[in-house]
């Protein structure tokens, strides 16, 4: 009998399978996609941003057709909802907040890297796990992001109720500058490693992150199996190695994309790595045997004729 994850693998398998029969005709079409190409991404100390802004510099090299910038928002569920409603076509989030029966319809052009939950917090105070967090005031991230989403879950699953904090909604950034003035206590953050604005704010302000690994099986029991225990190494930020929730994220677009775009989207990701890791490091790990894997989310019919047509 098939473990739970191998079914799930088996499924999701299939499903890009099957997206990949669909897009076998091709992008045919337009070899050069022209139009606005706006990339919704995150606060400007995120990966998200870096990110983005490395695939709008290699997209303007190769694409200049597309008009393509990066528009700054709260991340993950902002991005969603922007690209569902035309206010974006591509947007940067993270697997957790991708229910179809909460979430407008997207497609995806490639999972992306795992993102990485910060609690972040002064080592000259005494804040040494989330129940310390009671009473305090606390940046979940910003109205509307993902970090916000899994904030609150690791605060349920800790057994704390996320009114039992002080939120202040805030994005990277402003959390950064908030802990180092003493404005919030803590702050959480989910992105990839590393985490520009951390990085910057562990060089100036003695900080540590506090172990959330313990909670990743609840998470699971509770939310799904996005949900993994991964460790942030001392040589991110110089602190003590600790065990965190990871999860994966994805770019996605809007079903309908052009399929000449979607491919020529997936095809600068994917091939322009190197370009993408000069704005951050986090790209290095793109490789087209895990972008496939896009579940719960339909590959683009354009990615998919990618995927088919780049295969060994």
């Amino acid at each position: 009998m098939l473990s739970s994850a191998a079914v799930r693998r088996r499924s999701l398998l299939t499903a890009a399978a099957g997206a990949l029969v669909a897009g076998s005709a091709g992008c045919g079409g337009n070899p050069h996609p022209r139009g606005p190409l706006r990339i919704a991404t995150g606060g400007r100390g995120g990966v998200y941003f870096r990110l983005g802004t490395g695939l709008v510099r290699a997209l303007r090299r190769i694409h200049p057709e597309l008009r393509a910038e990066v528009l700054v928002t709260a991340a993950s569920a902002s991005n969603v909802k922007l690209v569902a409603t035309g206010a974006a076509e591509v947007g940067f989030t993270q697997a957790d907040v991708l229910d179809p029966r909460q979430l407008p319809a997207v497609s995806a052009l490639a999972r992306l890297h795992d993102d990485y939950l910060h609690l972040v917090v002064r080592t000259d105070g005494s804040l040494r796990s989330v129940s310390d967090l009671r009473g305090q005031r606390v940046s979940l991230g910003a109205q509307g992001s993902g970090t916000e989403v899994i904030a609150e879950r690791v605060l349920t699953a800790a057994a704390l109720p996320p009114a039992d904090v002080v939120n202040v909604r805030l994005g990277v950034d402003e959390s950064a500058a908030a802990l180092a003035s003493g404005v919030v206590s803590a702050f959480f953050f989910s992105g990839g490693l590393p985490v520009t604005a951390i990085a910057t704010l562990a060089e100036a302000t003695p900080v540590r992150l506090v172990s959330l690994g313990r909670y990743v099986p609840d998470l699971r029991l509770r939310f799904g199996e996005v949900y993994a225990e991964l460790s942030i190494p001392t040589s991110i930020y110089g602190v003590e190695p600790t065990a965190t929730v990871a999860l994966p994220n994805y770019l996605v677009v809007s079903p309908t994309m052009p399929a000449e775009t979607a491919y020529a989207l997936t095809e600068v990701l994917l091939e322009q790595r190197s370009v993408l890791a000069e704005e951050h490091p986090a790209a290095e790990h793109f490789n087209r045997r895990e972008a496939i894997d896009t579940g719960p989310l339909p590959l683009h019919s354009g990615a998919a004729s990618y995927f088919q047509e780049s295969k060994p």
